[in-house]
């Protein structure tokens, strides 16, 4: 007898979280991604979408209809109060689609949340397990430049927009560090598994 274990997985930028997230996956963890179901709630034909272009107007759709994400972007960016208005639409949708996915894990599944911003927002304690993925800023900011085209400033100031390292840490039930090559990082993905399983067994439902 189990319960069904909820890990949020978090890492800076350029960290590698998604390469942790995928190995979880292929184990057979189920991955809640916060971002991706933000992005399906305010896909053409939703009502998320009407309600988003009925508060922002026709301008944030692109000519085919769907979400000029750039443009309300740049528009919410600044604005705190406009800012406040699209996550009043999108937070309780993206809960709903969560509360779906929960009710369809079996017992004893390890729910795994994909949470960027799980520190710097106070979610730690929404988790029986945080997993941090963590990388020195050097190797940080070397992939963003390598893999996603950044300049190094643009890297920094990105990394120096998000929690700090040693604030990631201190919540950490479980430290993935990510400065090695990938079969290092695989075989310590493979030991959490094998543990949070575990966990997910023995744990009392509730």
């Amino acid at each position: 007898m189990g319960a069904v274990l909820k890990v949020g997985l978090t890492g800076g930028i350029g960290s590698g979280k998604s390469e942790v997230s995928a190995r979880l996956r292929a184990h057979g963890a189920m991955i809640i991604d916060a971002d991706r179901i933000a992005r399906e709630v305010v896909e053409p034909g939703t009502p998320g979408l009407a309600a988003v272009a009925a508060e922002f107007g026709e301008e944030i759709l692109r000519p085919d209809g769907s979400l000029d994400r750039e443009k309300l972007a740049s528009i919410v960016f600044s604005d705190a109060d406009r800012r406040a208005a699209l996550n009043a639409i999108v937070h309780p949708l993206v809960g709903e689609r969560v509360a779906e996915l929960m009710e369809a894990a079996p017992e004893d599944a390890v729910v795994v949340y994909d949470v960027p911003l799980l520190v710097e927002n106070d979610l730690a304690g929404m988790y029986d397990v945080v997993v941090v993925v963590d990388a020195p800023v050097e190797t940080q900011i070397r992939r963003l430049v390598e893999r996603r085209g950044m300049t190094e400033e643009e890297a920094r100031a990105r990394i120096a927009a998000q929690a700090t390292r040693e604030q990631r840490r201190a919540l950490a039930h479980h430290v993935i560090d990510n400065s090695g090559s990938l079969d290092e990082l695989h075989a310590q993905v493979d030991a959490l598994w094998d543990e949070l399983v575990r966990r997910a067994h023995t744990a009392p439902a509730g």
